[in-house]
């Protein structure tokens, strides 16, 4: 996942835009990785009501690194690239 083996933070935006949007799948998505993958000790996986960016949404913040107009696939790819 990264050289020091800090957990890795993730924040899902529960806002109703974003959860509406897409991310209610996202959050299936990412816990789904996160137990095929084992990562259930370094991985923190937190809501957020609103990322104030409705009009890009859905919103994950990995690491405080914001991505937008995410979709499971694109999800997919990031949590590989990020988590391993």
């Amino acid at each position: 996942m990264n050289e020091d083996n800090k957990q890795c933070r993730i924040v899902v935006c529960m806002g109703s835009s974003c959860f509406s949007r897409g991310n209610n799948k996202n959050l299936e998505v990412i816990k789904d990785y996160i137990r095929k993958n084992n990562l259930n000790c370094s991985v923190n996986i937190s809501g957020n009501l609103c990322e104030d960016k409705c009009n890009k949404g859905p919103n994950v913040k990995i690491n405080e690194r914001l991505y937008s107009d995410v979709e499971p696939n694109m999800l997919l790819e990031i949590l590989n690239h990020t988590l391993k």
